[in-house]
């Protein structure tokens, strides 16, 4: 294996390799260890390195393996998970300093069914202070400093799942599991070249999940292709009675059937002039040529009318609040990193009830009508953001201008999306598209991503080497 942690391997092939015997779990494990402890380190990338337990599942995987117990595609692959997610006995800080002596005694839901799939958890990975609940304006707001991205160490990896990004698009880890309510997977995926899969809401357990938003709150896969997305949804998704709001149907993933069909693209409205998006624009173009030739179809969209986004932000500012109010109550408050989230989770209590109610009409009223464009299309396309990653240094406020976005509309409702890179912007860093489908649907997202890959080759790009 000529990479130097073996981790730019796609999850499939990381598999395919552990069967056959040609690589162990306990090398891919301390070369993904010995990455993040120096690459992932200098990324900021890295909230808590999980050694001793890394080994012993590592170790474990080799005998299972040998012994001809497979427990699937992920058994013996070193993951990291975002530092949302609680592991027994292993801090878990939420990237706030107000929480930095936290402790579980329990697991997650999605730290479980990893461990049950013979996955190996080498890190927990840096975010953004308590997800960005109360909003944030610097790439700073975090306990572990601003997470830098591979592909230009003066730039950010991306929100609230910095480290996902950063860790997965450096090749520090086999595949990483972020979270996500306002873009928290699709930025940070998009910036840092990965791809990044935002389920159905409710599609994966939350429980012992730090929460944000208790109606938009999701959690998905960050891996090196389309396909691993695809193996790793159909291991973490099913039901669990601790999360009310889990769905009972289980995932399945057969992309061989899937791959061959003709689907119906709906290109959303973007201002690419308006935000001097010429690189965008192009890539998309090019994009589209591909899914043409491959026998897809396009043509232009248009959701109905609804204020999409500020009713999702008032939703989350409200959840959000309720979520941390013991926090925003004490003292501690304080100590957050970014004095826009203090204040942004303080305003969350003076939200009017019926302000919050009205947000929630808006969602009921919006769900069918906007639903009903899949009539016509099977995905609706656009880039995930119009630029590249902006200046770590630097206020967001500086370096968001011109970004757009597609948050709203799929996060207020909870449809699935998945971000894959398209191409290099004129500064060489990385751009992506954001397919976005109906609830349930994303093995159409998956199959329409998996075909592009395979014409392309966009995702297996590297960042350039980087002075020590």
């Amino acid at each position: 294996m000529a990479d130097s942690s073996g981790l730019h391997f796609s999850v499939a092939q990381l598999g395919r390799l552990l069967r056959a015997r040609r690589v162990s779990s306990v090398e891919l494990t301390k070369r993904s260890l010995e990455a993040l402890e120096t690459r992932g380190r200098a990324l900021n990338s890295v909230a808590e390195l999980t050694s001793d337990l890394a080994l012993q599942q590592a170790k474990q995987a080799d005998r299972e393996i040998r012994d001809g117990r497979l427990r699937g595609p992920l058994h013996g692959i070193p993951y990291g998970a975002k530092d949302v997610f609680a592991t027994n006995g292993i801090p878990t800080r939420w990237g706030s300093p107000a929480h930095r002596d936290q402790v579980f005694d329990h697991d997650a839901t999605i730290v479980e069914r990893l461990r049950e799939m013979g996955a190996v958890l080498v890190a927990k990975l840096a975010m953004i202070e308590l997800a960005g609940a109360g909003g944030f304006d610097t790439p700073a707001a975090s306990l572990d400093g601003p997470c830098r991205n591979p592909y230009d160490t003066s730039r950010w990896a991306g929100g609230s799942s910095s480290g996902c990004g950063a860790a997965v698009g450096d090749g520090l880890v086999g595949f990483a599991i972020g979270t996500d309510a306002m873009g928290s997977i699709t930025m940070p995926s998009a910036f840092c070249n990965v791809c990044g899969l935002v389920p159905t809401h409710g599609r994966v357990p939350r429980y012992g999940t730090m929460a944000v938003s208790s109606t938009m709150d999701r959690i998905g896969p960050m891996a090196r292709s389309a396909e691993d997305c695809g193996l790793i949804l159909a291991a973490i998704t099913g039901h669990d009675p601790r999360d009310p709001c889990s769905t009972q149907g289980r995932f399945r993933f057969y992309p061989r059937a899937w791959t061959r069909r003709r689907f119906r693209l709906g290109l959303l409205p973007t201002h690419y002039r308006a935000n001097n998006a010429a690189a965008a624009k192009k890539r998309l173009a090019a994009a589209l040529d591909v899914f043409h030739r491959l026998g897809h179809t396009s043509g232009q969209v248009k959701l109905p009318d609804f204020p999409y986004m500020p009713a999702a932000f008032t939703i989350m500012n409200v959840e959000a609040a309720a979520a941390f109010e013991d926090l925003i109550r004490s003292r501690r408050l304080h100590e957050l990193t970014d004095k826009s989230q203090q204040a942004g989770l303080l305003s969350g209590l003076a939200v009017a009830g019926v302000d919050y109610l009205r947000a929630m009409r808006i969602r009921s009223m919006a769900a069918p009508a906007a639903v009903r464009i899949f009539e016509h299309f099977d995905a609706l396309i656009a880039p995930t953001f119009l630029h590249g990653a902006p200046l770590a240094d630097r206020p967001l406020g500086e370096g968001w201008v011109g970004m757009g976005g597609n948050e709203g509309p799929g996060n207020l409702l909870g449809w699935p999306s998945l971000s894959i890179p398209m191409g290099p912007d004129e500064n060489g860093l990385p751009l992506s598209m954001e397919l976005i489908g109906p609830p349930y649907e994303e093995m159409t997202l998956l199959a329409l991503a998996i075909a592009f890959q395979r014409e392309t080759n966009w995702h297996r790009q590297r960042p350039p080497a980087q002075p020590a």
